[in-house]
């Protein structure tokens, strides 16, 4: 299994809004800079977060500055704003397992509770861990990140 880059590019991109946003115009060129991404991708992403109202997007020079403390913003709200979950579920099944085999037949009856237990782990987790909590990783300097 395998989390797009996404989550970690909508973390990357708050975490530099967050640090930069007060000593300059924070745009999505900045910010495509900074992830080292396709500029097209960047802004997908800067308009989840700011749907998810994570970020504050100006049009034009207006700039983009954070739409919540960095405290008040999870590793799962970032999660939930910029991966397409279908149903809620993190496991996608394979679509057609046969019906006439005895693991087949009973392999959802087998999986769906302990996949749902495992995603519901990882969600509780990320649900603990803001962007404030990356931003004051210990040994770890940035010039002037809000925290």
């Amino acid at each position: 299994m395998q989390i797009s880059s996404r989550f970690t590019m909508a973390i990357h991109m708050l975490a530099a809004v967050a640090t930069f946003q007060d000593t300059m115009t924070v745009s999505s060129t900045v910010l495509a800079d900074s992830v080292n991404a396709n500029p097209v991708e960047i802004r997908r992403i800067m308009l989840q977060l700011s749907a998810a109202d994570m970020l504050d997007v100006k049009k034009g020079r207006g700039g983009i500055r954070m739409g919540k403390d960095p405290k008040d913003i999870t590793f799962l709200d970032v999660f939930e704003a910029v991966e397409a979950v279908g149903n809620d579920e993190l496991f996608h099944f394979h679509e057609d397992p046969n019906p006439a085999c005895p693991v087949g037949a009973n392999i959802h009856a087998m999986l769906d509770d302990k996949l749902y237990e495992i995603q519901k782990v990882m969600e509780d987790k990320m649900a603990q861990i803001t962007l404030a909590d990356i931003l004051n990783t210990p040994g770890v300097s940035l010039p002037t990140a809000t925290k």
